[in-house]
């Protein structure tokens, strides 16, 4: 290694960072090629913020923490919104992001990157010196993978190309292991609240557990503590198919939920929040909360307890540790709210697949739910499903079940439009076993356009659903038809023929006669699939009608 550029990429590539994504300049070159040398594979986007997003997906799906490659100054801002969502969603990313020197106070690129990151809710890291070069992008390793956080690593150029002090490799017997290689133990929660949640699990009649982000990966010991309590299941929206094989699974609480599912959480006379916010979207502005319910809520992170509503009780432990912990403690297995009436009941409409709604097609363009049903039913079970932002997520959300929480990707926590294809391709790189989904909408899909051509070079089966309505949907239905909607209504545009020129696949679908194409490319996958449907006017999807409520 002659340089200090070549010693950080040593560093993460020993340390075991997953795919790289970026778009490489003068001040990113060598640290990425550094990377790719040494095994850590690497997509070259065609926009900063398509390689975040990108890097985003993967890092949520695959288990392992991604990393961004950009350009000093420009290159962090182009990125900064896929890099926004990363931080708020707590996905484990390392942003490195090359910078000016210290002595450059003039340079164009010069910005200050540090409060950049930090007012999107990112880490700001930095690597200082030569000497002090794997100490830093250690603890940023660490930062990103055991406190859930995306961090922006800023490279100095002129820290950049000092030589490089001697390393030995983790893997090296005579590494003395400076800072530990072993991550630290689960927080486990104190008997005093596990005794208190045991005790109001055994005595409620109707629990109700709602997991979210931070409960993915404790979805047995969950379930497990549910069926000793009686209790059903229901995720968040991010969290989806946590569940999914359960008898007692509701699918998603809040806005996407169906009726049926929505009286039972309602119906609760217990709510525990697993990992999860218990936000205005996973309780409906808190209308899914019954007037006499008991809410608990259990996080590693105690600034999370009580954040978005009051709660009677706050846990502070790790998901799985809490849930063993309380299962223990629990006196008798008990059949709660877990009756045959409820089983009988979800098994018959428990998705909105099965839930009867009107059918708004007409000549010229298709209702939404008819497709995304249809759809639902042409793809194959094992899939990776990822949506993009906007007035139609709520349909592919509800009707495209996925098989676990490793085959959904959902990119809302900082509700910007366009990241869907971008994220959805880094997801397809983390199931490489699954036939990839991206759902967007018109305006999302031609922001992100770019990408396109990105998942074409790639050369992976990917099915890109675009719910086409001519318009930035969410804000015709919210302002209404006696707004003057001449800014967010658009002429309908040939999206499959746009899709063509990238070299990709494109249909139009106006009918469900039309899907005959989809179903043949479904037969054997190849490249990329982009299904230009043609939208009915829902009148404002239903979930959007919650998200706008009160505001």
């Amino acid at each position: 290694m002659d340089s200090v550029a070549e010693l950080i990429a040593e560093v993460l590539a020993d340390l075991g960072v997953g795919h790289a994504f970026g778009v490489v300049g003068s001040g990113n070159f060598q640290i990425t090629n550094g990377l790719r040398t040494r095994g850590v594979g690497f997509v070259a986007a065609r926009h900063e913020g398509g390689a975040a997003s990108m890097a985003d997906g993967y890092a949520r799906l695959s288990g392992r923490p991604a990393v961004l490659s950009v350009h000093q100054g420009c290159g962090l801002t182009n990125a900064i919104t896929g890099i926004g969502e990363a931080a708020k969603s707590r996905t484990p990313l390392i942003v490195l992001a090359a910078d000016t020197a210290g002595s450059a106070v003039r340079s164009n690129f010069r910005i200050d990157q540090d409060a950049l990151a930090v007012s999107v809710g990112a880490v700001a890291e930095r690597v200082h010196s030569a000497a002090s070069a794997v100490a830093d992008v250690t603890r940023a390793y660490r930062t990103a993978v055991e406190g859930r956080r995306t961090v922006v690593l800023s490279l100095p150029l002129d820290v950049q190309a000092q030589p490089a002090p001697p390393y030995q490799r983790l893997s090296d017997p005579a590494q003395p292991e400076p800072l530990p290689s072993v991550p630290p133990f689960p927080v486990r929660p104190a008997q005093e609240a596990v005794a208190a949640l045991a005790a109001l699990l055994a005595s409620a009649q109707r629990p109700v557990f709602v997991a979210g982000r931070g409960a993915r990966s404790a979805g047995l010991e969950i379930s497990s503590l549910a069926a000793r309590s009686g209790a059903l299941l229901a995720t968040s929206a991010v969290a989806n198919g946590l569940f999914r094989h359960d008898e007692f699974d509701l699918g998603i609480s809040g806005g996407f939920s169906t009726p049926l599912t929505a009286d039972l959480i309602e119906g609760a006379d217990l709510i525990v929040g697993w990992g999860c916010a218990l936000n205005m979207w996973t309780m409906r502005h808190g209308s899914l909360i019954g007037e006499d319910a008991v809410v608990v809520q259990v996080d590693d992170d105690h600034s999370a307890l009580g954040a978005h509503r009051p709660i009677s009780l706050g846990v502070l432990g790790d998901c799985a540790a809490t849930a063993r912990d309380v299962s223990e403690a629990l006196p008798t297995t008990k059949p709660g709210y877990r009756t045959s009436t409820v089983s009988q009941k979800l098994a018959q409409s428990r998705w909105w697949n099965d839930t009867p709604t009107p059918d708004l097609s007409s000549d010229t363009r298709i209702d939404p739910r008819v497709l995304s049903a249809a759809l639902d039913d042409l793809l194959p079970t094992e899939r990776m499903v990822s949506i993009d932002s906007g007035n139609f997520m709520g349909y592919p959300a509800a009707y495209l079940r996925v098989p676990d929480e490793k085959g959904f990707c959902f990119t809302q926590a900082f509700q910007s439009v366009g990241l869907g294809l971008a994220s959805g391709l880094g997801a397809a790189l983390a199931q490489p076993s699954r036939l990839a989904v991206v759902a967007t909408g018109d305006g999302g899909f031609l922001m992100g356009i770019s990408e396109l051509e990105t998942a074409v070079r790639l050369g992976i089966p990917l099915v890109v659903v675009i719910y086409d309505d001519a318009a930035y949907g969410a804000e015709v239905h919210h302002f209404g038809p006696d707004a003057d909607l001449g800014a967010v209504t658009f002429p309908d545009t040939d999206l499959a023929a746009m899709a063509t020129g990238f070299g990709a696949k494109g249909v139009t679908v106006r009918s469900l006669d039309d899907l005959a194409e989809v179903k043949d490319w479904l037969s054997t996958p190849q490249g990329v699939l982009v299904i230009d449907a043609k939208i009915a006017d829902d009148g404002g999807a239903w979930w959007l009608a919650e998200a706008f409520r009160g505001h």
